[in-house]
């Protein structure tokens, strides 16, 4: 059996919280045993006071969601890197009209192709992180297998499993076809509703033990996201963490 994978919190999922109280908001997401956080662009606070909290509370920097790194984003994304150590970045959305067509989904690969040799330049990893507009069929073709066809082997998928399902793909079966290029998987739960609110992880309809059983092998970290809730988004963040660990999903703190 595989070693449990860590556990940890993309932080735009308490974004209004971070607004309000950086320090005490993410000193309450270390207390609840999280290993990790996944950083975002534009967190209210800067780069160097934000990496010296997360380094006092031992809570891992891994990655961070970050503008594309074109030629007016280039430097920002090195400063992002830089201040919390990043082995890798992701790039967090493009838009629906990049994936309309087969030739605007080419087009936007070489674009991602392009922010892959600048990221290797620098010693990063890069991942896409996609939303639900990116999983469909488009003449019979899936979105995806044109992305893996066209895009570097440099370039990975940082999967958020529940806008897959969203979008009309089994994302489990996806998570087993990307398999070691998408080492980030994004775990968020609800009803499958694109601008519904979302529930805590294993309060909605995801199928959570398929997705890391399917991902035993290739995953390297499990990060809990919420976009959106009625429900107080600590409580979220506490009950996705207790459902995660205390059914051997994966591993904290605590």
């Amino acid at each position: 059996m595989s070693e449990l994978k860590p556990i940890a919190l993309q932080l735009y999922t308490v974004r209004e919280l971070l607004a309000e109280d950086f320090e005490g908001t993410v000193r309450a997401v270390a207390d609840l045993g999280y290993i990790g956080v996944e950083p975002y662009g534009g967190m209210p606070c800067e780069l160097a006071e934000a990496a010296a909290l997360f380094r006092e509370l031992n809570l891992q920097t891994f990655n961070s969601h970050v503008p594309f790194p074109d030629a007016a984003n280039q430097d920002a994304v090195l400063e992002i890197a830089e201040a919390f150590d990043l082995e890798s970045v992701a790039v967090a959305m493009l838009p629906p009209e990049d994936f309309e067509t087969i030739d605007s989904i080419k087009r936007t690969c070489e674009r991602l192709n392009q922010a892959g040799d600048f990221a290797q330049a620098n010693n990063l990893g890069i991942h896409y992180h996609n939303h639900w507009w990116e999983y469909k069929q488009i003449n019979g073709a899936a979105t995806l297998d044109v992305m893996l066809n066209e895009l570097d082997e440099s370039v990975g998928l940082q999967i958020d499993t529940y806008w897959v399902q969203v979008g009309g793909e089994d994302a489990v079966a996806v998570v087993r076809q990307v398999g070691a290029r998408a080492p980030l998987l994004h775990l968020k739960d609800g009803w499958l509703e694109p601008l519904g609110d979302m529930a805590a992880v294993g309060h909605g309809v995801m199928n959570v033990p398929a997705l890391v059983d399917a991902t035993a092998e290739t995953a390297s970290w499990y990060i809990v996201e919420q976009d959106r809730s009625n429900n107080n988004r600590l409580d979220a963040v506490r009950q996705s963490y207790d459902y995660l660990t205390s059914n051997g999903f994966a591993r904290g703190k605590k």
